[in-house]
């Protein structure tokens, strides 16, 4: 009765977490298409007030939002697929972040007036640099740490001829 019980409530908690899965790809989706909506709105102020270069900028800081909820989107698919979810997925997303953090703070303090020297801050600009080398250092470490096999050779301990055999 406790063993039904408990498969009864598996079942459900999968089934729900499908919901879930739903509801986030669904959420992602719709993001994605108002990121997108306000990049093409972006582009088209830019070009109708005659200032390309600062809509420029704004637009490639929006596409990087695209970026982020495309990555998510590609880790969502892949959880769906193969039930895992790879860690490198919010390593990816907190180097975008940075990225385009490193990209719209510039344009920020040209639009905001004043003296750039004074509103620019060389260390939070610094910091943001920082994090970016210690993410892509992170993103390194563990992308090399995924096994992955080597082309060309072959595991031993799995090859058919070889099972029942002693060494």
């Amino acid at each position: 009765m406790i063993a039904t019980f408990e498969e009864r409530l598996l079942n459900a908690l999968k089934g729900f977490n499908h919901i879930l899965h739903a509801f986030l790809a669904v959420a992602l989706v719709l993001a994605s298409i108002m990121v997108i909506w306000e990049f093409s709105f972006a582009v088209y102020q830019s070009v109708e007030h005659n200032n390309l270069a600062h809509g420029f900028l704004q637009a490639l800081g929006t596409l990087f939002i695209v970026w982020t909820l495309s990555s998510l989107i590609s880790a969502e698919i892949n959880y769906v697929h193969t039930g895992v979810f790879h860690v490198t997925v919010f390593i990816e997303v907190a180097m975008i972040t940075l990225l385009r953090q490193l990209i719209v703070e510039p344009v920020k303090i040209v639009t905001a007036g004043g003296d750039p020297e004074q509103v620019f801050n060389t260390w939070h600009y610094g910091l943001l640099l920082v994090a970016l080398l210690v993410i892509g250092i992170l993103h390194k470490l563990v992308m090399s740490s995924e096994k992955k096999p080597v082309p060309g050779e072959e595991n031993i301990e799995n090859r058919p001829q070889d099972a029942g055999k002693t060494g």
